[in-house]
C-alpha cells in the first residue's frame, strides 16, 4: 500500500489554503476540473449573520476548473481531521462533502475530500453581479471576522502560490475602494 492509498487528501480552494486548521504531511498545488471557485454562498455564521449575510467561496459547477491546494493527511489523524473539517465546513449544510479526483502539480491524480455548494440550499446565490458581491463583502462581518479580510487573505495567498484568480483580484481591488470611500 502506498502512502497515497493510506492518506486522506483534502482539496482547498478558499480559506483552507491559508488557514487549514489541521495537520498535514504535505500541501501541493492541484486542479479540480468541472468546478469553479465562486462567491456563491451566503455566509450566516463565519463571515456574516442571518440578518446581514456575507459571502464565502464555494465550488460551483462550471466548464473550467479550479486551482487550489491538495493537502495530504496521514491516515493516523484522518478521522480527527475529517471531524474538524465537518464541524467547520458543514456548519449550515450548504456544502456537500464529496470526493473528487484532483490533479496534483506533478500530474498525479488523487481522490480528495472536497466541499461543493448545494445548489438547492437556501444559502446558494450563484450568479450575483461582481459589483453586488463587492458591496456585500465590504460590509459583512461574522463570527470569524470581516468578510473583506476573508477575501483579501484568499486573494493574496492565491497570488503567492502563483494561482491568480482574476475575479478575486477584481473583487479585492473594488472592496478596497469601497472601504476607502
Amino acid at each position: 500500500m502506498t502512502s497515497q492509498d493510506a492518506a486522506l487528501w483534502v482539496f482547498g480552494y478558499g480559506s483552507l489554503i491559508w488557514q487549514p486548521g489541521f495537520a498535514h504531511s504535505r500541501a501541493c498545488r492541484a486542479r479540480l476540473a468541472g468546478y469553479e471557485r465562486s462567491f456563491c454562498m451566503r455566509s450566516i455564521h463565519h463571515r456574516g449573520t442571518p440578518e446581514a449575510p456575507g459571502l464565502v467561496l464555494a465550488l460551483d459547477q462550471g466548464t473550467g476548473g479550479c486551482d487550489g491546494l491538495a493537502f495530504e493527511i496521514p491516515q493516523a489523524i484522518a478521522a480527527e481531521s475529517l471531524e474538524y473539517l465537518r464541524a467547520r465546513e458543514l456548519i449550515s449544510a450548504a456544502y456537500l462533502e464529496t470526493r473528487c479526483e484532483v490533479t496534483l502539480e506533478d500530474g498525479t491524480q488523487v481522490g480528495a475530500v472536497t466541499y461543493v455548494i448545494d445548489r438547492d440550499h437556501d444559502q446558494y446565490c450563484g450568479g450575483l453581479p461582481l459589483e453586488e458581491q463587492a458591496r456585500i463583502i465590504a460590509h459583512a462581518v461574522g463570527g470569524r471576522g470581516p468578510n473583506a479580510a476573508y477575501l483579501f487573505n484568499t486573494a493574496s495567498h492565491l497570488a503567492e502560490l502563483g494561482l491568480r484568480d482574476s475575479q478575486l483580484d477584481w473583487l479585492a481591488a473594488r472592496v478596497r475602494e469601497l472601504l476607502a470611500g
